[in-house]
């Protein structure tokens, strides 16, 4: 585990504006820096990066924290990573917490990780090389050119995406890497535990796990190689492809790889995604580089299984939303629906598109380009409804009756597993206006089918009486624009607490705010400590007082001064006027119960309180 001096040592060595001006271009306002915001699209700059406290935040996307979050968000990253990386740019070296054996022991892990990692990047290198020199490549280079994958110029979006994906050759020889990485000085028996070699089943040595393919890089976050996948390719000397082995190999299961955990392409999409705000899932490496190459850069895809929460949850890092791509064939329906799971359990908000019949991804982008591409992607339907549509299609009318019934208990369980009361409603009405459809398009079957129909009706409504809606939260009380204010002020300079024109107006305040004052005077005995503050600040102030710390409003201290006291004074009337207002109910009540002594005594109070709102001396 890092120690804290070294994490603190990280913080003040870290260039808060140099580190986000390398992704965002920042200019000065006041006392901070403004800029358009990497996280959402927007067009007028609502991200501000505060340098003096360590903060950034998005007054669009409310998206905000300090060096270490904005690594871990921008490269979705962990804490110790993201740590490690500011560290290694900072030139901080690491001190581990924990016992010697502890820290030598994951020193050791660190290594043998990292060896790994380079026994993949020799192996890229080498595959890389091999697609522009090995007189074999041909038939790889010819595969690239059927789908009109060869770049017109060294830097163009084609030449861009394979080189961003590191697409590559292995030769058909069944030792051509296993030679390679032992005169790179690699150890046959690293190669094998990253699934590059695989021992030779009579006699010593190791071959090649993969020969003769087209190679995809599979990076991870950090833009590392962890695994390849490499498609099938005609033979180089007779041109016939072997039907025997599979489409694609893929690299197996490793210390640095988790199929199931890794999304082929987010590393080079991360950004287009977190532009766009949303991701677009197709199910082949081809679609994705194709996409990529054309123009259409927030797509990713699983690793040859079923979209899992993990690969969901890695995605969510980045953007709220996904949509699926997948062929329009039954299998494709069939993946949209196992998908659905997973988009829920992350929290995802869920859409698929469907893509013209006898399609895939790959073909739609070379045939209509990024523009009939998008023009799909925005005809895109919420999962439910799309997976409704599906089942209610066209060829309902033309099915047997135990078909028709087998599809109608389908939708009442799709609609029966939607948990959200509002998005269920809506379904159903969408499956009414698909009924209405099919019974105009064809006459006879909403007379003939009625019963059919009216059992759909019936299993919906069943299907729409569980769960009870949610209860209401409870209302929140209204904002005291005067309070925020003063707060504000405060929160900008904290020294003003010290300032003996404001300390004493400071007992006009109560209730939260209080609390904040009392965690701002804790947080800045020597310089501000943000975290620290944050920590102490109640739930409800929480968004309010990191917004005002990310973005101050004052750049000088005597206007920040000016307007806290204006406020003060202000909650100070008004809190009088409520107390004269109270005391008067009182009075009457104690005149009306025949106590005219106390009520007398009471009055004056009241009178000398009134002076001392209009600021007369009593």
């Amino acid at each position: 585990m890092i120690s804290a001096d070294t994490l603190e040592q990280i913080k003040r060595r870290t260039d808060l504006v140099a580190l986000i001006g390398e992704a965002v271009r920042l200019t000065r306002r006041g006392r901070s820096w403004v800029g358009l915001c990497p996280f959402h699209k927007e067009k007028s700059p609502s991200f501000h990066v505060t340098p003096e406290r360590g903060r950034f935040h998005c007054f669009g996307c409310n998206e905000g924290g300090n060096a270490f979050d904005f690594v871990m968000k921008t490269e979705g990253l962990s804490f110790p990573e993201a740590a490690r990386r500011l560290a290694e740019r900072a030139g901080v070296v690491i001190e581990e917490s924990g016992t010697h054996e502890d820290r030598s022991r994951e020193a050791a892990q660190r290594r043998a990780r990292d060896d790994l990692f380079s026994v993949m990047h020799v192996a890229a290198v080498y595959f890389e090389k091999m697609l522009q020199e090995h007189p074999d490549a041909r038939v790889a280079r010819d595969e690239l050119e059927k789908r009109r994958l060869v770049a017109e110029a060294p830097t163009d979006r084609i030449a861009t995406a394979l080189s961003a994906f590191r697409l590559g050759y292995a030769p058909a020889g069944w030792d051509g890497l296993a030679q390679y990485l032992r005169e790179q000085g690699v150890s046959p028996a690293l190669g094998e535990q990253v699934g590059l070699l695989a021992p030779r089943k009579t006699g010593a040595g190791h071959y090649d796990r993969f020969r003769n393919r087209l190679m995809f890089a599979v990076l991870d976050l950090q833009g590392r190689v962890v695994a390849f996948s490499g498609r099938i390719l005609p033979d180089p000397q007779t041109g016939l492809v072997d039907k025997e082995t599979g489409k694609y190999v893929n690299s197996p299961e490793t210390p640095i790889y988790r199929k199931g955990e890794t999304v082929f392409g987010l590393f080079q999409a991360r950004q287009g995604i977190r532009q766009v705000g949303e991701a677009v899932i197709v199910e082949g490496n081809f679609d994705v580089v194709s996409l990529h190459a054309r123009g259409v850069d927030h797509v990713v895809a699983p690793l040859g299984t079923a979209f899992t929460p993990e690969q969901a949850q890695l995605i969510k890092r980045f953007a709220p939303t996904v949509t699926l791509l997948f062929d329009g064939d039954a299998a494709g329906q069939k993946a949209v629906r196992r998908a659905q799971d997973a988009i829920k359990r992350a929290g995802l908000v869920g859409k698929a598109a469907t893509l013209p019949p006898g399609k895939d991804p790959d073909d739609l982008a070379r045939e209509r380009g990024a523009d009939g591409v998008r023009a799909v992607l925005r005809q895109a339907r919420g999962l439910l409804e799309h997976l409704i549509q599906a089942t209610l299609d066209e060829s309902f009318a033309q099915k047997g009756v135990e078909e028709r019934a087998q599809r109608l208990k389908e939708v009442a369980a799709l609609l029966a597993a939607e948990d959200d009361p509002a998005v269920r409603g809506m379904a159903k009405r969408f499956v009414d206006t698909i009924v209405g459809e099919l019974a105009m398009a064809d006459p006879e079957l909403g007379m003939v089918d009625a019963k059919t129909f009216g059992a759909l009706e019936r299993q919906v409504h069943a299907a729409l009486r569980a769960p009870e809606a949610p209860t209401r939260d409870a209302p929140r009380p209204p904002r005291d624009l005067r309070v925020e204010a003063a707060l504000g002020a405060l929160l900008d300079f904290p020294e003003l607490l010290d300032d003996d024109d404001v300390a004493p107006r400071l007992a006009a305040l109560d209730g939260d705010a209080v609390l904040v004052v009392a965690a701002l005077q804790a947080a800045s005995r020597d310089a501000l400590d943000v975290e620290a503050l944050l920590a102490e600040v109640p739930p409800q102030l929480h968004d309010a007082v990191a917004r005002r710390l990310d973005a101050p409003r004052h750049v000088e201290l005597e206007p920040a001064k000016l307007e806290l006291l204006a406020n003060l004074e202000k909650i100070r009337v008004r809190q009088l006027t409520i107390d004269i207002r109270d005391g008067q109910r009182e009075a009457a009540k104690q005149q009306a119960a025949g106590d005219d002594d106390a009520a007398l005594e009471l009055l004056r109070e009241l009178s000398a309180r009134a002076k001392q709102k209009r600021g007369i001396a009593t």
